[in-house]
């Protein structure tokens, strides 16, 4: 089978640089040729990367692109462009994969022998999805965004299924001495609450800041320390400098500054995950109420061993379970800072508690592990590429 898969404008591939669904399909590529199939991914140029190569079996063509902006309208803007360019750049296939806005607009009808056309759900639907046609699937990351997507565009449901997103999980659960520059040794008994991440506003980050101040003043609690790590810079999906220097001013006097540390995101996915298996609980307390889709670093915390403890979004009601393999507060109340706080006191104090959802929470997450979603993925493939499967695109 050949497959092209197209990435968004401002990020590269492989993901040097970031990008949950830069490094998702750059994985699912490798997964793809390394069964026989020909595959082709359209990205980003990017600095030294070559305009064209093929590596680990997958060819690369890389087109020029621009930073991502903090105007919704500017980026809609650069996606139109980019689209327009990776159009006129895309070989024959039979499956294309866009992760684009707008190019699944009229793809399908201008350039069928660029392949069956599948989109997957990166980011929320915002109108785009009434406008679009000739579409062999949707992928979508949760059941939240299937009903989003379906509220735009009800003709889109025959062909819309709720797959989440892929994960390392095996190498996620592999012991190793990996880890970035910066992490603090690990303490006998002490356990590491983390988030993994972009430094955004929306992510939360100063609700957890005033949890953590509450977690601070409560006694008889076991050692802990706060570890956080993403990106703050605009470009790479951070809120910038701004925002992060706030974040460090509110967690500096929240708790000892000796206590917890930020640091740099990390790209190496080795490397990362050696960040994730220093984590004993994962904090993700995102207020993207029109944002998250899936919450791909949750999954992955589970998978090395953690338990998530998340904001009661819609998106992570597919995986996680409160009371089963983790726990979930109201990021709406007006105390939610203090329904942070307890969840994350009752982890650290009930005995038995945080392995026992650690151990559900890695069995929940081999759902999304690269080969099974890889195996899944090319099945349905097969059938959309099926000569009688030739008419049942959306028209």
């Amino acid at each position: 089978m050949r497959i092209t898969i197209v990435s968004g404008f401002f990020l590269p591939v492989p993901p040097v640089s970031g990008g949950s669904t830069e490094k998702s399909w750059h994985n699912l590529a490798r997964e793809f040729a390394a069964r026989g199939h020909a595959v082709t991914m359209i990205s980003r140029r990017w600095r030294d990367f070559p305009r064209t190569e093929t590596r680990d079996g997958v060819r690369h063509l890389r087109l020029p692109g621009w930073d991502h902006q903090r105007s919704l309208g500017r980026n809609l803007l650069l996606d139109f462009l980019w689209s327009w360019r990776v159009f006129f750049a895309l070989p024959s296939a039979d499956i294309v994969v866009v992760n684009a806005v707008t190019l699944p607009v009229w793809l399908g009808w201008l350039k069928p022998r660029a392949g069956r056309v599948v989109i997957m759900t990166g980011r929320m639907p915002k109108g785009q999805y009434r406008r679009y046609r000739a579409i062999a699937r949707v992928l979508a990351a949760s059941s939240y965004v299937r009903d989003r997507v379906l509220a735009e565009n009800p003709a889109l449901s025959s062909v819309t299924r709720v797959r989440g997103y892929p994960i390392d999980w095996q190498l996620l659960g592999t012991p190793s001495d990996a880890a970035p520059a910066g992490l603090p040794p690990a303490q006998p008994g002490e356990v590491v609450l983390g988030y993994v991440g972009r430094i955004h506003e929306e992510k939360g980050l100063f609700l957890l800041a005033e949890a953590v101040k509450l977690l601070a003043a409560t006694p008889g609690l076991p050692p802990w320390r706060l570890l956080l790590c993403g990106p703050a810079d605009v470009a790479r999906g951070g809120s910038g400098v701004i925002f992060r220097g706030q974040l460090l001013h509110r967690l500096s006097t929240a708790m000892d500054p000796g206590r917890f540390t930020l640091l740099d995101p990390e790209f190496n996915e080795r490397t990362l995950a050696g960040v994730y298996r220093r984590i004993g609980i994962f904090c993700y307390p995102s207020l993207a109420e029109q944002g998250e889709t899936f919450g791909v670093a949750v999954a992955e915390a589970m998978a090395a061993g953690a338990v998530p403890v998340v904001s009661r979004l819609a998106c992570f009601t597919d995986f996680v379970r409160a009371g089963e393999n983790g726990l979930v507060f109201d990021h709406a109340a007006p105390d939610a800072a203090a329904q942070l706080a307890a969840a994350l006191a009752r982890l650290l104090g009930e005995a038995g508690l945080r392995p026992r959802l650690a151990a559900v929470a890695r069995a929940d997450a081999r759902t999304y592990d690269y080969a099974a979603y890889a195996e899944d993925l090319l099945a349905d493939f097969a059938q959309l590429t099926a000569p009688a499967q030739s008419a049942s695109s959306v028209p």
